[in-house]
């Protein structure tokens, strides 16, 4: 099935990438898991292999790769054991690269989008809010224009690489003509005055730093206003495709390690005489699993594919998430459970797995707000297209 979308050259950029992730990373996971922060020096090392430039171009130093090199980068990233190192490596290649790239002006590009790729300058998107999470259309903050600045005001929270990063990729409400969805997405420095960042303490994901954000009349040069103002939420809908196909990526990859350790263990484990792996109960549940995961994977490589060829997959993604991060977390239930009494110690990558895996279905759109998109799409026939 794989030989449908993987060529050779995609094969070896695993082989490689994953004998990097060994190197560099596996070794330290426990200590970053600990610490709740990553050192920059790993940042400017995945620069420096390309892997923040995959899906860019090579104007700004990218590789301009297909899609399907993206799903690697997620795959590997999602069997080194650590849900945070990898959430933080990709919101920033994924989630604030991905509108500087869309709409950042060319100054912007060349002083923001090349040196995220080579990792000088790391970068986090805040869109979330303590009063409007998944509702986007919800949100408080303003950026108000005042002469040749936009005055920011309000805060964000849950945001990935919100105390450690350079700059932020800001969506706030514009107020143009009393229409509460005109909004606009705005780069703002770290250093502006006004931008302070809080740490949060999290059930999981403990390797990246997760912030809330504040912002205290911080003001932006109207240059720093990327796309078109008032086009914010649509350029987030549409961009949101992206970020939930991933998060399905993430989850099949995740569900596809748990059942490769826990084949391993249970080859091993013995009871009453014979390895576990020998019990039809373990054995024909294991098969369930081994389905579940196949099926969403291929369901996801398709997705992927049409947003490879342009296609728009609002819906589909949405669909991705929802199933996948499902799956995965009743996958890795079941695994901890075949692991019994190990599986709850911290020193078996299980428990860890379990805590990862839960955020699934809550970030980038809760499941409960991610099935009323898809019923807005499927029965009112709702686009997320940007309007012209």
């Amino acid at each position: 099935m794989q030989q449908a979308y993987f060529t050779e050259e995609h094969v070896l950029f695993r082989e490689g990438l994953r004998a990097f992730l060994q190197k560099e990373v596996s070794p330290y996971i426990d200590e970053w898991e600990a610490s709740g922060t990553i050192p920059r020096h790993i940042w400017t090392k995945f620069g420096e292999m390309g892997y923040f430039g995959i899906h860019y171009p090579e104007a700004y130093g990218g590789l301009e790769l297909d899609t399907f090199y993206t799903v690697i980068f997620l795959e590997e990233l999602q069997r080194i054991h650590s849900g945070g190192f990898a959430a933080a490596m990709w919101a920033h290649t994924y989630l604030a690269m991905t509108h500087l790239n869309a709409e950042g002006s060319e100054a912007i590009k060349q002083k923001y989008l090349a040196a995220s790729i080579t990792g000088e300058k790391i970068g986090c998107l805040c869109i979330s809010e303590p009063f409007g999470g998944s509702d986007v259309g919800a949100m408080r903050s303003t950026a108000i224009l005042d002469g040749d600045e936009y005055v920011l005001n309000g805060s964000k929270t849950f945001i990935t690489n919100g105390v450690y990063s350079d700059y932020l990729i800001v969506i706030a409400k514009m107020n143009i003509d009393g229409n509460p969805k005109s909004m606009g997405v705005f780069l703002v420095d770290r250093d502006m005055p006004g931008v302070s960042a809080s740490k949060l303490d999290k059930l999981g994901w403990r390797a990246s730093d997760t912030g809330e954000i504040a912002f205290d009349n911080v003001r932006i040069p109207v240059s720093n206003l990327m796309g078109e103002a008032g086009k914010g939420f649509y350029y987030v809908m549409q961009h949101f495709a992206l970020e939930r196909l991933i998060m399905g990526v993430n989850a099949h990859a995740r569900a596809e390690y748990a059942i490769e350790y826990t084949l391993k263990y249970m080859s091993e484990r013995t009871a009453f005489g014979k390895t576990i792996d020998r019990f039809q109960a373990l054995r024909h549940r294991m098969a369930e699993m081994a389905t579940e995961v196949e099926i969403i994977k291929t369901f996801n490589y398709q997705v992927a594919a049409n947003l490879d060829k342009g296609n728009y997959v609002v819906k589909e993604a949405c669909m991705s998430k929802l199933q996948s991060t499902k799956v995965a977390d009743q996958v890795i239930y079941d695994c901890l459970q075949f692991l019994g009494g190990y599986g709850y110690m911290e020193e078996y990558p299980l428990a860890r797995m379990f805590r990862d895996s839960r955020l699934g279905p809550i970030g980038g759109g809760t499941s409960e707000i991610l099935k009323e998109v898809i019923a807005k799409m499927i029965i009112d026939k709702k686009e997320y297209r940007a309007k012209v």
